[in-house]
């Protein structure tokens, strides 16, 4: 049967700046086949299982059972052993004849009763080499649980568990915690190491809870797994992976098909490829090393978060390209081999887009339009949450050896290390709002068959909750989700030594976990009457089919909330599932947690059910900063020269976004700010603001310079999906252009975007390749490629040096002065405001100009810093400096590389910088400046050295580009200069300035001649 293929959600489709009405946060979307949005998860193989006849019965008298692997002549023999045979057999042998198959990889003694604390794998270590294994995992779906032991070779051939260990109810299961032990002689002489044995689950024994009330179809329970080819209910009997597993091994290599070998109906098991085809090979956690990690006394740096400069990277993209010239690309090693670039950038701190297990060829097919594979490249799909992405180790990243991917660990930990002696944090991307397991369409790869409803925010009837676009919404209040969060968070904390966390669509976090009980008929009436049904009546948007019920029609009526008839089922507490909450225990319990007491917390914090919190998301005392979309979409609006309020919104987003996390008033059209949220807003400073002007999804920085209009049309989506609305402007020409007007212009952007974001108060975030100009050629959404378009090109950076270095002394001009790192807003006292006239701003509608001075800190420079966004230049007057003092020119960004930022080095020597400041300094002495179109200058306040008098064989003013392109927009109207105030010389009048500007291009000219000749000498 061929199979339909939906696609999955790209990235880019988020609404980040809708506001979430009332009525679209109770209404909840569906993504079941019966629901709004329709099914999301497709099988990348055309391939689909049959339902099958569940798993093998096993000896309700026996402590556990043993499957043995089968042979060529069929199936092997089930060996079930009761109490009373295991006391005689421990008393004679010491152990289970079963267990004799992996006396070879160390494993001594019998199974163990173990301990259900903790949950996860863990070593007791007893005297002399012999170690005791616990493992323990929560199901609360399960009467029957079987430990699933796999050898390497097995694993690589996709055949299947060496060893099934089914437990035994009465002793290995406390409450809803299955455990078990194993000791292994670690040191011993075995055949293979403990490392290359790997270990899964497989449940059985739940059952069928109910009847469908619309359909009178029997309903799936906790459990329970939905076929979407015959339509089916059957038992899950996958191999699942530990939610607390530390490594888990699939693949011997980044993009590796899985081996087809698996297949046979005898073998009792279902096999992940044989449903889903080689993009998902079958998934086992990896022992964790019983060796210790020599962290050499690491500490966390606790930098200040007024003092970061974060650098959001991937780790596959940052050194995959040939050009890196490390030994390991695209790995954790990799990226350490490229840390001195980062330490020399100057950030302080590095963003991980998600490093936990992911499967990359989740997406794995061919795209028609340039007959390339699409990837799962980002990894924003997890499959495990406590383990770093496997592929990211150097032992698996070119083929490797799948026994060895629990070293990936050890790799993850001497990544941090070698960041924090360089004085660099380290940030992950966590994804929180859903898994790799999508719908009910999906694989059942770990939560879905330990606890659907636990993990999982469903419906009555299993239909899934979709606030985070990609088929279903992690259940995060949940008090036993909850806590494996957080138990999640300080193991990264504690064991990797991690510094803080990004946490993807952070407003599914807030919302309220679904819980329901169903209601047996004598309670029925009783529940009609004042009990909460949390739920609002959804129509179909397209035909649907619900479980083992007949076609729904479109616009046919089904209650998200309760199932069929109101009476069915209640919600175990009086909030409806997936209200945002005021004061949510997942987030109040992060917050307050002492262990991550000085973890960075970073919210994305909106989801894509249009539920938009910026500026008022429950932080608990202001312990989460927040990525600030409202920063990025004023400054690019600003900067673009675009007509309306822009100037004063550009000024709010300088100042470190007051009006956002400052003012208390929601502004107009903040839903959720005007309602529960409101006791978040205010009481805030600049560092609740995470600065950027692009992240990995949208435009890269040069895109947004050069493209008018999204071009995705690579992924294979007709270019519908990514961002539609950008605030973009391409300087006159689409894409990539040979005019050198429009060239100029667009580094003069490069830079004015750069320096904005690093004067601003707040904490700014730069993004991978934006430093030397990476394009990818439009496409704002580029989640799916492995190639050029999201490596880190090394040959292109070198060959952009220039503008690298600009932003390099951007970064280091930031962190060596405190005036711009400033923990609480400037007053009237350190920050003033100017317009062409100095102390004079324009607010209007019209104003492209905005200036400001900054004061204070006793050991750091005052600074003017002035941006002109019009298509003109202006010849503007600066404020007088104290007395004994002037300004000296620091940045000016209309001048070419390397003086566009007057500082001594290997570009720009000391004769030539005193050339450059000399140029300026007649003009500032004067009072006055010219800044050309589209630029910044900053100007710094030094002591005064020598007098005006001793410059004045030096008349030349300034300078801008020789061929300054036209704006695509309507231009603005030159202002006429102003008159400075006596007793400063007065600047040129009309008749003078072109005169003036005249000498200002040939000045242009004369340096760019110099520049070429020293290219030559080269």
């Amino acid at each position: 049967m061929a199979s339909t293929r939906a696609l999955a959600r790209p990235r880019g489709l988020r609404r980040t700046h809708s506001s979430c009405s009332s009525s679209s946060c109770s209404s909840p979307p569906l993504s079941r086949s019966s629901s709004v949005t329709g099914g999301w998860w497709r099988s990348r193989s055309g391939r689909r299982g049959s339902s099958s006849d569940g798993p093998p019965a096993s000896s309700s008298s026996s402590s556990y059972s043993v499957v043995v692997p089968r042979t060529k002549a069929g199936r092997g023999k089930k060996v079930s052993t009761t109490n009373k045979e295991n006391e005689k057999r421990n008393k004679s042998a010491g152990s289970s004849p079963s267990l004799e198959l992996l006396r070879g990889y160390g494993v001594q003694g019998d199974l163990g009763r173990g301990d259900p604390s903790p949950l996860g794998p863990s070593w007791v270590r007893s005297p002399g080499s012999a170690h005791t294994l616990n493992l323990a995992v929560f199901s609360d779906v399960s009467t029957g649980m079987a430990v699933c032991l796999f050898t390497k070779e097995g694993l690589e051939r996709n055949s299947g568990p060496a060893l099934e260990i089914e437990l035994d109810p009465r002793r290995n299961r406390t409450g809803h915690v299955w455990h078990c032990s194993l000791q292994f002689d670690v040191e011993g002489p075995g055949e293979k190491p403990y490392t290359e044995l790997f270990y899964a689950y497989r449940v059985s024994g739940v059952k069928m809870t109910s009847k469908n009330a619309l359909t009178g179809e029997p309903e799936p329970g906790p459990g329970v797994v939905f076929n979407p080819d015959s339509g089916d209910l059957r038992e899950a009997r996958d191999f699942l992976v530990d939610p607390y597993a530390v490594a888990i091994a699939s693949r011997a290599r980044w993009g590796q098909l899985a081996s087809e070998e698996a297949g046979a109906p005898d073998k009792g098991y279902d096999s992940i490829t044989e449903r889903f085809g080689p993009c998902w090979a079958q998934h086992a956690c990896c022992l964790p090393s019983v060796d210790g990690f020599d962290w050499e006394g690491d500490k966390p740096l606790n930098l200040r978060m007024e003092d970061l400069v974060i650098y959001e990277l991937h780790v596959r993209g940052f050194t995959q390209h040939a050009s890196s010239n490390v030994k390991h690309p695209g790995t954790y090693k990799g990226l350490t081999e490229k840390l001195d670039y980062l330490q020399d950038l100057g950030v302080n701190c590095v963003e991980l887009m998600p490093v936990n297990e992911f499967n990359e060829l989740e997406y794995y097919e061919l795209s028609p339009p340039n007959g390339v594979y699409r990837y799962n490249v980002w990894g924003y799909s997890t499959v495990g949450f406590f383990a770093p992405m496997a592929r990211y180790g150097s032992c698996l990243s070119e083929g490797g050896d799948l026994g060895k991917t629990g070293e990936v660990v050890k790799e993850f930990k001497e990544m941090v290390k070698m960041c924090h002696q360089r004085g660099i944090e380290v940030i992950i991307d966590v994804v929180f709002n859903h898994t790799a397991e999508g719908n009910e369409h999906g694989p059942c790869l770990s939560f879905r068959g330990l606890g659907n409803r636990v993990y999982y925010m469903l419906a009555p009837q299993g239909e899934y909750y979709n606030y985070s676009g990609c088929g279903n919404t992690v259940n995060c209040n949940h008090p036993v989700t909850r806590e494996f969060i957080l138990d999640c968070l300080r193991y990264w904390v504690v064991e990797m030594h991690v510094d803080g966390f990004r946490f993807d669509l952070a407003s599914i976090l807030s919302r309220n976990h679904s819980s329901w009980t169903q209601l047996d008929s004598s309670s029925r009436g009783a529940a009609t009457e004042g009990t909460p049904q949390g739920g609002e009546v959804v129509p179909l948007s397209e035909p649907a089919r619900p479980l083992g019920g007949p076609e729904a029609q479109a616009g046919d009526e089904i209650t998200a909330g309760c199932a069929g008839e109101v009476d069915e089922y209640v919600h175990d507490d009086d909030v409806p599932t997936g209200k945002p909450l005021s004061d949510p225990p997942l987030l109040q319990a992060i917050s307050t947690d002492p262990v991550l007491k000085d973890t960075k917390l970073i919210a994305e914090a909106w989801d894509c059910d249009g539920l938009n919190q910026v500026g008022s998301f429950p932080h608990y005392g202001g312990r989460w900063s927040e990525w600030n979309g409202i920063f990025r979409d004023n400054v690019r609006n600003f900067i673009k020269g675009s007509d309306g309020p822009w100037a004063g919104t550009f000024a709010g987003a300088i100042c470190g976004s007051p009006d956002v996390y400052g003012n208390a008033e929601p502004g107009e059209g903040d839903w959720w700010g005007s309602n529960d949220g409101r006791i978040w807003r205010g009481t805030r400073g600049p560092t609740a603001s995470i600065n950027f002007v692009t992240a990995h999804d949208g435009f890269t920085l040069a895109d947004l310079v050069s493209y008018n209009s999204k071009h995705n049309e690579a992924n294979g989506e007709q270019n519908n999906d990514g961002e539609q609305h950008n605030n973009s402007w391409n300087c006159g020409q689409e894409g990539k252009s040979e005019d050198q007007g429009v060239i100029e212009l667009r580094h003069k952007q490069l830079r004015n975007f750069a320096a904005v974001l690093l004067v601003s108060q707040g904490v700014p975030m730069l993004v991978m390749g934006d430093e030397y100009g990476h394009s990818k050629g439009g496409n704002n959404n580029t989640y799916c490629h492995d190639g050029d378009i999201n490596y880190f090109q090394w040959d292109v950076c070198e060959k952009q040096e220039g503008l690298v270095r600009f932003f390099r002394k951007m970064i280091h001009l930031r962190r060596g002065n405190s005036n711009l790192r400033q923990s609480a807003y400037m007053d009237g006292s350190r920050i003033q405001w100017h317009g062409v006239k100095a102390s004079e701003p324009d607010w209007s509608d019209t104003s492209r100009f905005v200036a400001f001075s900054v004061t204070g800190d006793a050991e750091a420079d005052d600074l003017y810093i002035a941006f002109n966004a019009g298509h003109s230049p202006l010849m503007i007057e600066v404020p007088a400096p104290e007395s004994g003092s002037r300004w000296e020119m620091t940045a000016d960004t209309s001048k070419p590389a390397p003086y566009d930022f007057l500082d001594c080095d290997e570009m720009l020597g000391a004769e030539d910088l005193k050339t450059a400041k000399q140029q300026s300094q007649t003009c500032l002495d004067n009072g006055y400046y010219t800044v050309a179109p589209y630029s910044c200058i900053i100007l710094t306040r030094v002591v005064k050295e020598a007098s005006s008098d001793e410059l004045d064989d030096f008349s030349i003013s300034s300078f801008t580009i020789s061929r300054p392109a036209e704006r695509a927009s309507k231009p603005n109207k030159p202002k006429k200069p102003r008159k400075a105030k006596a007793p400063k010389i007065e600047p040129p009048q009309k008749e003078e300035e072109d005169e003036t500007l005249l000498g200002i291009l040939e000045e242009n000219r004369r340096l760019k001649a110099l520049l070429e000749a020293k290219k030559r000498k080269k």
